[in-house]
């Protein structure tokens, strides 16, 4: 598929300069792409090709990541970054907006749509609930206030490492590869051209901060977490690949917590990068919802 690219623009939201791609048609319903935690907005490309046509389509790159601003003292907590959607949202005048998120960008999205319900028209989160109710249970045995201790340690620690550099853009696409045997040559070596930028030795890093794997501790509680998922009112997809980490809310319980509104989808022979791994069913299962 040739794909002819989107313009690049950018917004302010909490004193950072966060970018987005716009593939036109600005006439046409909005549509939000949202992507996940270390990847970035032109992850969406395929996505953005096959649905441009009928929708106004905007991705954004997450604070941190693709060519968005770093933050400056490292916060990317969940909350931070609802405050950037909503700022996008409300700057563009999206609403009502569509919205397509991806795991972290999923957790954004879902808790935007908990607090600002009005605003969303339709909303799929792919893996986007965050870690599983058993995985929730063992970090609370460490105790908040530890948890707290942890984190000042990672942040420190973080601090004195240097930026991974590969010494090749060969490197850097086999580690993209690496994290996901599912993806085909074409598609990783997309990918990898928008994820990484050259050092001035002439090696090549990923482009998102290395702070944004260190998830501060203090956050919303879940039964919060829990209410933002009942407040949501539009129609709403949650997509879980068959064969990935990812815990699927119709297998752990957490179902309960939403209305009648929301149904699960799993895709068989996908991972947790299902709207690589089954494209054309994944495409053909969005446009027919949306």
């Amino acid at each position: 598929m040739t794909l002819i690219g989107p313009a690049s623009h950018s917004y302010f939201s909490q004193r950072l300069r966060l970018h987005y791609a716009d593939w036109g048609n600005s006439d046409k319903p909005p549509l939000i792409l949202l992507h996940g935690g270390k990847d970035h907005c032109r992850n969406w490309d395929w996505t953005a090709q096959a649905l441009r046509d009928d929708w106004h389509i905007i991705c954004p790159d997450v604070r941190g990541h693709g060519d968005s601003q770093w933050s400056t003292d490292g916060n990317y907590t969940s909350m931070a970054m609802v405050t950037d959607l909503a700022q996008l949202i409300h700057q563009l005048d999206l609403s009502p907006v569509t919205i397509v998120a991806h795991s972290m960008g999923g957790n954004i999205a879902l808790r935007y749509t908990g607090l600002y319900p009005d605003t969303v028209r339709k909303l799929v989160a792919i893996e986007g609930l965050g870690p599983s109710p058993e995985m929730l249970a063992e970090r609370q045995k460490t105790g908040q206030i530890q948890r707290v201790r942890n984190s000042i340690e990672e942040k420190r620690k973080a601090a004195g490492r240097q930026v991974k550099r590969y010494p090749s853009f060969e490197d850097a696409l086999k580690r993209m590869q690496d994290a996901n045997q599912h993806l085909s040559d074409e598609q990783a070596r997309h990918l990898t051209t928008h994820a990484v930028i050259r050092n001035e030795d002439g090696s090549y890093s990923w482009k998102f901060d290395p702070y944004v794997q260190h998830w501060d501790s203090i956050d919303l509680s879940q039964d919060a977490i829990h209410e933002l998922w009942g407040n949501i009112t539009c129609p709403t997809q949650l997509h879980y690949g068959a064969d990935s980490w990812a815990s699927n809310p119709e297998k752990d319980g957490r179902m309960k917590y939403f209305g009648d509104n929301v149904a699960v989808k799993e895709f068989e022979q996908a991972g947790h990068w299902l709207h690589h791994d089954q494209f054309d069913l994944f495409i053909e299962t969005l446009q027919e919802f949306l």
